[in-house]
């Protein structure tokens, strides 16, 4: 899966250095990529864990009033749901069509928008009843999105965040994500806004820098970890530190995709969630320097 995208990644790591040089007028360049500067990093408490489900190849997750609500990925198996989060259960769903690959979802006010990864499509539904509003069409692959509350924000699996507009689903601008190494951060995945940050998995951190997995490229991160990114400069301004969250589910040598992939922000109760993909639970976890 992904591999024509690692593929290229691999050429652009090896052709184009670690910025690309022909940057689009409304591309945001970070002046200081090469500047190599420590930033922190850090772990975590688990405060609760509650029952996810095995079978939901998590895409995307949000807190909304009490509320998850997820989308989950593959084909034939993407979905929309609203999940109860101390028991798990599924309260609505709403099944994508058969050959579409769910990923990202984020919510706008009463408008949910979730995207697919090769399709093309985009969906904004409401709220409150999943009601399909539109479905809107956009150019390359779909990987993490998430809001700061005026502009969506989506990832494609290379180091850049797009920024676009809801109404037109036009992209306004882009900034390349950059580590504190000053080389590129790729594969975003599962994006969230948390507090004025954007909070990034990256797809497979559980692999060593240096390592490959079943013939993936590389990662080219730090392992088991979260970016906590600066949405104005790209700057990755902290490291989460995961590692041994979910042993079970990541010591399960059976499941080729169980990697980190869920990031929920409840802003009002400042509580914050994490899951992946196929996990048997969800945690409500506190960040605490390391």
């Amino acid at each position: 899966m992904r591999f024509s995208l690692l593929i290229l990644l691999a050429l652009m790591a090896v052709s184009c250095g670690d910025v690309p040089k022909n940057s689009s007028p409304n591309t945001s360049v970070n002046k200081n990529a090469n500047t190599k500067t420590e930033v922190p990093t850090y772990t975590y408490q688990v405060v609760k864990s509650y029952p996810h489900d095995p079978n939901a190849f998590t895409q995307g997750l949000i807190f909304r009033d009490g509320f998850l609500y997820e989308g989950t990925g593959e084909e034939g198996e993407s979905t929309l749901r609203k999940v109860d989060i101390a028991t798990g259960k599924v309260l609505q769903k709403f099944a994508l069509r058969s050959e579409i690959f769910g990923e990202g979802l984020t919510a706008i006010g009463d408008k949910l928008y979730q995207i697919s990864w090769q399709n093309g499509l985009a969906w904004e539904y409401n709220l409150s009843d999943f009601k399909m509003l539109r479905e809107i069409t956009y150019t390359g692959e779909g990987w993490g999105i998430t809001t700061d509350g005026t502009q969506l924000i989506m990832s494609d699996g290379t180091h850049l965040l797009k920024f676009i507009d809801p109404q037109t689903f036009k992209t306004t601008r882009t900034v390349p994500v950059m580590q504190d190494s000053g080389k590129p951060l790729y594969l975003l995945n599962e994006l969230e806004w948390v507090k004025g940050e954007i909070w990034a998995n990256i797809w497979h951190s559980e692999q060593t820098a240096t390592g490959t997995t079943q013939g993936r490229m590389p990662n080219i991160a730090r392992p088991n970890t979260i970016a906590r990114i600066d949405p104005a400069s790209g700057h990755v301004t902290g490291w989460i530190d995961l590692a041994g969250i979910s042993p079970t589910d990541q010591d399960d040598k059976d499941k080729q995709e169980n990697t980190l992939n869920g990031i929920a922000y409840d802003e009002a109760g400042d509580r914050l969630f994490v899951t992946g993909k196929n996990w048997k639970k969800l945690y409500e976890i506190k960040v605490v320097p390391k």
